[in-house]
């Protein structure tokens, strides 16, 4: 008889349903029946008892590995090449283990100990001196204020003066590779430099600064006024007579020349050498360096002197009427119309320090204006007659006057506005002009004085002159050529070049002003100058307070905003408590913590006020222990 299949067997039996198939390791079920096997073991196939239906499994095809090939056999030097390589492998190590070795001798080198393993003589940056950072110093290096502050505000102001600090170190220190210095004049044994001429100096300098000096001979449609762009690089005349000529006086070569028929009165370059402004006799043109006429404003008219502010770009324009004007250049319009009230203006110059238009009246009288007042900032009385002529020096520190009382004086913008030093002429001087360095020029009648300063920062003095020059004709105007040695004058018979050792800076910041840029360095200079465009609002006395607030008008505004409301919006809001659950919100605690919040801050208020009772006591005491002892007459004091 046939034995009865096993439950749990793979075998079919007759009454039940389907057969079931063997299960896998890979299928769900039970584990403990079938166990996954070892992972290095090979799969084996067990024979297991199957019904005469079942399918039996193939047994998988046997794929044959390929054979290795046998080695060959290697010759002596081939196995001397073999073991120095594992020799070689064993000594090395993993790339990561090469970093690491690295990165370890990296840091036992002490800070001051080079690769080679020598100790550095000069460790840290190298030191620079107080007084080079000073002479790079813009205001001072702490904020000041008596108003508290918050964090946020202390943090910005303290990060702006550590950077400041920080400009000002690095300038100092780049201030060794100037290679360029300052020239300068000296006579032999008691020679005054005064009495050297023009072509004494011509043929004691070389070929390049001998051929800045010339003159150009053009009485036809004289007297000339000029103006030197700010690269110093070119040059512009305006003849009395209608004469206007633009061109790079280094080179000689000429830009344009056009007579506009009409009287010029001033000429000034904007921004750039290729737009130039013409006072003539009834407006104001603005022509391009091809000689062709863009704009006529015809609201500055009867224009007598020309002022560009370059950082603005303000055009200011003194009239025969009186009156002050800002045109913007960049988009065409009137800033401010300021009336002076003091006759005809003829006498007008900018302070380069801060922006401020200086103007000589005929009453002895200069006025200090802005644009966003309408009454002068300072009025200073400089003479007893009329002035005749206004020049600032570039750090915005000394004014030099000259009137009709043939006095010319020096005075001291840093607040006093009291002169410094003043000197009788014989003439008097019709024009002056500063320099650079500080060297200060003046003209009388057809001789050209030139004043030196008595050291760096120091105001120039007036005992002895330090070069004179006469040209061929009467001086109408003057100005120092930017990083030139050069000062240039325009006179009734053309214009001359004058040599002037030690007037102009040596060394030029190249991204500002850059003599030698090409045509594109102009164009993206231009770009970011009209995007840096200071507006004509923040210009001011002392440039400084821009750095500060204004604690005052602060205070104005929120007075005002509080009219205007009704209420202070910026008032501290009065105590909610937080609605709590579990009955803790009932109307009873609600009052109670109210009432307690009221008063902690009536106690903080107390407390205020016993401590600033305290403190006055305590001053009332020191006051009388330091005054005289007491009498018995004291009493009778009121």
């Amino acid at each position: 008889m046939e034995a009865a299949p096993k439950p749990g067997s793979g075998a079919h039996v007759k009454g039940q349903g389907k057969k079931q198939k063997p299960r896998r390791y890979w299928e769900g079920g039970n584990d403990e029946a079938h166990p996954l096997p070892d992972k290095g073991s090979k799969r084996k196939w067990e024979e297991r008892p199957q019904p005469k239906d079942a399918q039996v499994p193939k047994k998988p095809k046997q794929i044959r590995e390929p054979r290795p090939k046998q080695k060959q056999e290697l010759s002596s030097k081939q196995t001397q090449k073999v073991l120095r390589s594992k020799q070689t492998q064993k000594v090395l190590r993993p790339k990561q283990n090469l970093k690491d070795c690295n990165s370890d001798q990296k840091q036992e080198l002490k800070p001051n100990q080079t690769l080679s393993g020598a100790q550095d003589p000069f460790p840290g940056p190298a030191p620079v001196s107080e007084n080079a950072v000073n002479k790079f110093r813009r205001g001072g290096s702490k904020f000041v204020t008596k108003q508290p502050l918050k964090l946020v505000t202390k943090d910005k102001l303290k990060v702006a003066a550590s950077e400041e600090e920080e400009t000002s170190v690095r300038a100092a220190r780049a201030e060794l590779l100037l290679s360029e210095e300052p020239g300068f004049l000296e006579g032999e044994d008691g020679e005054d430099t005064a009495t050297i001429h023009q072509s004494d100096i011509v043929e004691a300098v070389d070929i390049a600064s001998a051929a800045k000096h010339f003159d150009l001979n053009l009485h036809q449609f004289g007297p000339y006024r000029l103006n030197y762009s700010r690269t110093g690089r070119h040059l512009a005349l305006g003849g009395r007579r209608g004469h206007v000529a633009t061109f790079d006086w280094i080179t000689k070569k000429l830009m344009c020349e056009i007579n506009v028929m009409e009287a010029v009165r001033d000429i000034r370059f904007l921004h750039t050498e290729t737009l130039f402004a013409v006072a003539q006799k009834r407006w104001l043109h603005i022509y391009d360096n091809q000689g062709i006429e863009l704009h006529c404003v015809r609201r500055c008219d009867r224009v007598t002197r020309l002022e560009f502010l370059p950082f603005h770009f303000l055009l200011a324009t003194a009239s025969e009427t009186g009156f002050l004007t800002y045109l913007d250049v960049s988009v065409g319009k009137i800033v401010a119309s300021l009336m002076a009230r003091a006759g005809r203006l003829d006498v007008m110059t900018q302070n380069p320090h801060n922006a401020v238009i200086h103007l000589g009246h005929s009453n002895g009288t200069v006025s200090l204006w802005c644009p966003a007042m309408k009454e002068p900032v300072v009025k200073i009385l400089c003479h007893r007659g009329g002035v005749r002529a206004v020049a600032v020096d570039s750090s915005g520190t000394y004014m030099a006057t000259s009137g009709l009382d043939h006095q010319v004086k020096i005075f001291d913008l840093r607040g006093k506005y009291q002169p410094l030093t003043a000197r009788a002429l014989p003439q008097g001087a019709g024009h002056l002009a500063f320099s650079q360095r500080g060297l200060l020029a003046g003209g009388m009648g057809d001789v050209v004085t030139i004043w030196r300063g008595q050291g760096q920062g120091g105001f120039p003095s007036l005992d002895q002159p330090y070069l004179t020059h006469r040209p061929h004709g009467h001086i109408h105007s003057l100005q120092f050529c930017p990083f030139e040695d050069v000062l240039g004058a325009g006179h009734s018979r053309g214009f001359t070049s004058i040599l002037v050792p030690g007037a102009g800076e040596p060394n030029f910041d190249g991204l500002e002003s850059n003599p030698y840029r090409s045509r594109k360095q102009r164009q993206e200079w231009e770009v970011k100058a009209l995007m840096e465009k200071i507006p004509a609002e923040l210009i001011g006395l002392d440039p400084r307070n821009l750095g500060e607030i204004d604690v005052i008008s602060l205070e104005q505004k929120k007075k005002e905003r509080v009219e205007r409301l009704g209420f202070d919006p910026e008032a501290k809001a009065p105590f909610q408590p937080k609605q709590k659950k579990k009955g803790r919100s009932s109307t009873a605690n609600l009052v109670k913590r109210k009432i307690k919040v009221k008063d902690q801050e009536h106690r903080e208020q107390v407390r205020q006020s016993l401590q600033q009772q305290q403190q006055q006591q305590k001053k009332l005491q020191t006051s009388q222990s330091t005054g005289p002892p007491p009498s018995a007459l004291d009493r009778f004091k009121r």
